[in-house]
This record gives C-alpha cells, sequence and structure tokens, in this order.
C-alpha cells in the first residue's frame, strides 16, 4: 500500500485531569470549522470520550489500544479510521492517563508513549499551571527526556492564572525549547457534566453535548494557534502501514442469506467499538441497531443479539417499563452476546428493578470501582469464543451480581471464574474489542439463528 503523508498529532498530559478531552473535543471541531476532514481517535479502552469527539468531528470517535488489539494494528487502525468514510486531512489522537502511564507492571505498554511512537506522530502536550510558574518548563523538559522515541512539539497551557502568570510560563518554556502553542484561562473551562464512571455519555444528553463542543470550539479558536497546530501534525512522516481492513480481518462473509444481527445502542447502551459493526457487517451480517429502552420488539428477524456496555443503572426503571421487549429476549432462541451492562440487562433484577430474567442473577450498585486490564482464557464453548481461546479485554463497573459466575463460565483469569455461559448466551463483565480477536464477529455470524 502507498504511504500515506497524514498529519497527525496525539494530544498528551502529565497525569489525569490536566484538560487532554477539553483541548482534543475543541481542537477536533474548531478544525472542522475550518473545513477539515478530522479523523478523531483516544489511546486506551474508554468509550465516553470518543463519543465527544465523534460529534465533533462528523465521523466515529475510534480507540487505538495496543493491550486490547495487539501494537502491530495500531497504525494499520490508525488509517482505516481515518480513511472511512472519506480520508481524513489530519488525524488528531487524544492520549489516557499521564503520557507514559499504561498496563501496570509492563514498563508503559498501552500508553500514550507507547501509542505515539507506533503511529509515529509528535506530541501536544497539555499542562494544568495551577500553582505552577517554572516548574511547569523543568515538567515538559522532564516528559521530553524520560522517552527519547517521544517527541514533544509544544505545549498548551492550561488554567493560567493571569496574563503574569502566562508571561512567567511562555519565558520559562522558552528557556527549554519548548514552544507554546496556546493557553487557556481558568475562568475560560468549559466543563461537561460526569458521572461514577466519568463524563455522562453524548447519547444521553445530545442538545447539552452539541452546546459544549460548540463551547470548545470557540474556547481553542480563541486561545489556540491552530495554524502552529497544523504545522506540528503535518511533521509526521508518511504511514507506511497499510490500513486495517475488516474483510480481511474475519475471512470473508461467512454465509451469504445475511443474517440480522441487532445491536443494543440508545441512552442505556452507548459502550461500542466503531469496528464491531464492521466486522459483523464483512462477516456477512445485516447489522440492525435498537435501543432498548424505546423499541419494543427486536429487529424484525434477528438471528442473533449483541448488548455492550453503558448505564443500564441510570435507566434501571425505564428498562423495567419495556416489558415487550424483556419478554422477547427472554424468550429469544438466538446467540446472545452481552458485556457488562447487557450482562445487568440479561440478569433478573437491577437494584430491584425487573430486567428480561435470561439469566439467574440479581445485580446492585455498588461504591467500589472494578477498573482494569485483563488476560482472559473462555471457559466455555460459547457464541462467542472456544474454550480454551485466550482473549484480552478490560473490567469498568461499580456493580456486583450474585452470582458472581456461573456453573458454566464465560472466562478465566486471575486463577478465578467470571461470567456466564447459559445455552447460547455469553454474558461477562469483560469488555472485548473484536479488532483483537475478529473470530467473534464471524463465530456469532455463523452461529445467528436462520
Amino acid at each position: 500500500m502507498t504511504p500515506w503523508a497524514l498529519p497527525r498529532v496525539v494530544v498528551a498530559a502529565p497525569a489525569s485531569g490536566h484538560g487532554k478531552t477539553t483541548v482534543t473535543t475543541g481542537l477536533l471541531a474548531a478544525l472542522r470549522r475550518r473545513g477539515l476532514a478530522v479523523s478523531p481517535h483516544k489511546v486506551g479502552p474508554d468509550y465516553i470520550d470518543p463519543g465527544y469527539h465523534a460529534l465533533a468531528a462528523g465521523r466515529p470517535g475510534r480507540n487505538l489500544d495496543p493491550w486490547l488489539v495487539g501494537e502491530e494494528r495500531i497504525a494499520p487502525l490508525l488509517r482505516h479510521g481515518a480513511s472511512v468514510p472519506t480520508p481524513a486531512d489530519i488525524a488528531v489522537v487524544e492520549g489516557v492517563m499521564g503520557l507514559h502511564d499504561g498496563a501496570v507492571g509492563r514498563r508503559g505498554y498501552a500508553s500514550t508513549a507507547h501509542v505515539a511512537r507506533l503511529v509515529d506522530a509528535p506530541v501536544l502536550l497539555v499542562l494544568d499551571t495551577t500553582a505552577q510558574g517554572r516548574s511547569a518548563a523543568a515538567l515538559a523538559l522532564g516528559m521530553a527526556a524520560f522517552d527519547p522515541g517521544v517527541r514533544i512539539g509544544g505545549v498548551i497551557l492550561n488554567r493560567v492564572g493571569s496574563p503574569r502568570h502566562e508571561s512567567l510560563l511562555r519565558d520559562a518554556l522558552a528557556e527549554v525549547g519548548v514552544p507554546v502553542l496556546g493557553a487557556v484561562s481558568r475562568a475560560a473551562e468549559v466543563a461537561a457534566p460526569s458521572r461514577h464512571l466519568g463524563l455522562v455519555p453524548v447519547a444521553e444528553r445530545a442538545p447539552e453535548s452539541v452546546a459544549i463542543v460548540a463551547a470548545l470550539a470557540a474556547l481553542v479558536e480563541s486561545t489556540v494557534d491552530l495554524d502552529a497546530v497544523l504545522e506540528l501534525a503535518r511533521t509526521a512522516p508518511p504511514l507506511t502501514a497499510p490500513a486495517w481492513d475488516p474483510t480481511t480481518a474475519v475471512g470473508g462473509p461467512v454465509r451469504a442469506d445475511r443474517p440480522v444481527v441487532a445491536v443494543a445502542g440508545g441512552p442505556a447502551f452507548t459502550f461500542s467499538y466503531a469496528e464491531t459493526a464492521e466486522l459483523l457487517a464483512a462477516a456477512g451480517a445485516t447489522v440492525a441497531p435498537f435501543d432498548p429502552l424505546r423499541d419494543p420488539a427486536l429487529p424484525a428477524s434477528t438471528g442473533a443479539v449483541v448488548i455492550g456496555g453503558g448505564f443500564p443503572e441510570a435507566y434501571a426503571a425505564e428498562l423495567a417499563g419495556n416489558d415487550p421487549l424483556r419478554a422477547e429476549l427472554a424468550d429469544f432462541d438466538g446467540p446472545i452476546v452481552a458485556e457488562c451492562a447487557g450482562l445487568l440487562y440479561l440478569g433478573r433484577t437491577l437494584d430491584g428493578a425487573p430486567m428480561c430474567g435470561r439469566l439467574d442473577l440479581t445485580a446492585r450498585m455498588t461504591g467500589r470501582l472494578t477498573l482494569g486490564y485483563r488476560d482472559a482464557v473462555a471457559a466455555t464453548d460459547s457464541p462467542l469464543a472456544p474454550a480454551g481461546e485466550p482473549v484480552r479485554g478490560h473490567e469498568f463497573h461499580r456493580t456486583v451480581t450474585d452470582p458472581g459466575h456461573g456453573d458454566r463460565p464465560a472466562w478465566r483469569w486471575d486463577g478465578a471464574a467470571h461470567g456466564f455461559v447459559a445455552g447460547r448466551v455469553h454474558a461477562s463483565y469483560l469488555h472485548t474489542h473484536w479488532a483483537g480477536h475478529p473470530g467473534a464477529a464471524r463465530r456469532l455470524v455463523e452461529a445467528a439463528s436462520r
């Protein structure tokens, strides 16, 4: 494949909370206002930030996570995302946590720095300058020196206290040769409402989200040198990796009758990677979205169901009120794959509210966050994976189920059983990215009821 001179930049920070999402979302929207086609990406497994990215850029926000998909797929997935539906003029990648923070105990694997190296892109560092002066320059210099393979091309000063504060910061950074490409004052901050797992997803508050994105675009336009950002992005060398292709990944369609695979969406089920639907379609499925909050029935001729993650606990009463759909899912005889929120929805109750009753479990909210990457092995043959298949995923929830796993568990990791396989149902807390194991899409489409 011909090398592609795709301008690209990675937005990073020394730690969480410095303002990466604010800057990235505003940057995407501001560049789009200039008439550029902007491809949005997010390091790590997070589903919520890509929703804001998609709203700002007008095309799907996509994740780049070496843990979930393998480092060999990162540059190809970037190229794929920047190619569809049309070739992008620039790609903007938001980092995760601190620049060098990745999978615990793996020396920065799956960190923002790791991904920046894999896609050979310069880094734009966002610095929270609250209660900092010249030390901000030392911090930027240390970030640049820690990994010689990562090139910090400039910084954006965030939460600047006053014009005098900004002048002090700019002088200090000039001393160490780090360009300042923007400065945002504390008074100018724009924030999106948050919840127990992070920002509230775009799908749940669309009108407010549109207003927030517009405000972030105006903020970046007035505080960031967009020409300098574009110039920095153009310093990235041509991408030589071929684009990831879903048809190649699944080995082509496995059925000619194009069975319908219904994929849950709507405000309660917002967690989904764009590549999931692409892989299902490439494997020969007709992908049909449905909203468990509002749709009284599954799409016509549904042969399989995918119910991903989200916030069913915030919509338990509404989900409980959709009796016809709950009853249909309780009796559905095709394969069902459910992750996290989908697991809760298929149980008997969630915080006392009746759910589908397909699985003999109850679920409730707790005050404890379960979060992290997992090295799993399929424990039972299912529509998702054959027993013994290794899969990497992640957990992200504040709920628990009783029991914690079934007699036929879905996965094993860390010496313990997790999740449920019941008939043709595979359900667990583990989130997976099917680009990392595309056989899941192939297997589900093969198993779909005719």
